[in-house]
């Protein structure tokens, strides 16, 4: 089975209630063991990215994290490809919840052809790599002016027998409000689905937008790898 018919099988419309309740939703595992440990293998062979980050160096936590290059892998491509339409959809809705003009188009090719014409070209998937003491500060994933809101994480590694610690993190900064967190767990194949930027929560005079940041708990043991898909290009 393919990426496609893998996500035509999703409960879309429980992973809308939930990206609405709580800024997030979590696929049931969705890459097989063999794609996660193929895609791990490509981390070693700079050939297939543009750039690696050493995390430390610029006070950004503990870790690396490694951007492909064009061509993107097979199964990074069908991800972005695949996810990007019933995300626009949600995120359409959340603009006229917001009563934002903004629109997105309704496949990606159109949406990067945008990115492309604000100078945005650079391919944003990433795979990221901690081993124990590793930990990501919390961020927002955004390298220009076009941000798509919201964004995947692919669980590739087996939380208890690879590593163990490095929950993921979420933290709303609310308005007038002390800001809120979760910690959410996942097991290998799993993708994360969760906000970019902001999300809508609604308040006594209608929609409200809510800005959100995410990152990853300390490693205790092993190591963890996840890949990243952002559906924005960067500068």
């Amino acid at each position: 089975m393919n990426v496609q018919q893998r996500l035509g099988r999703l409960n879309w419309r429980a992973m809308e209630q939930s990206l609405w309740k709580l800024g997030y939703a979590k696929t049931p595992p969705l890459l097989t063991p063999e794609e996660c440990a193929e895609l791990v293998s490509l981390y070693p062979d700079d050939a297939h990215f543009r750039s690696r980050i050493d995390m430390a160096r610029y006070r950004f936590g503990v870790g690396d994290y490694k951007y492909f290059a064009r061509p993107l892998p097979p199964v990074v491509e069908e991800l972005r490809v695949h996810f990007y339409p019933p995300l626009a959809a949600v995120a359409n809705r959340w603009m006229e919840a917001l009563g934002e003009t903004a629109r997105y188009p309704a496949r990606l090719v159109p949406f990067l052809s945008l990115c492309h014409r604000r100078g945005q070209a650079k391919p944003t998937p990433l795979l990221l790599h901690y081993e124990a003491g590793g930990y990501n500060c919390l961020h927002q994933d955004l390298y220009g002016e076009v941000a798509f809101p919201l964004q995947l994480t692919c669980f590739l590694s087996r939380r208890g027998e690879d590593y163990t610690g490095g929950e993921f993190l979420l933290v709303e900064q609310r308005p007038r409000a002390q800001s809120k967190g979760e910690a959410i767990l996942a097991e290998q194949g799993e993708i994360l689905i969760f906000t970019t930027r902001h999300r809508p929560v609604a308040g006594a005079r209608g929609y409200y937008k809510v800005n959100v940041r995410h990152g990853v708990s300390r490693i205790t043991s092993g190591v963890r790898y996840t890949l990243g898909v952002i559906f924005h290009d960067a500068r």
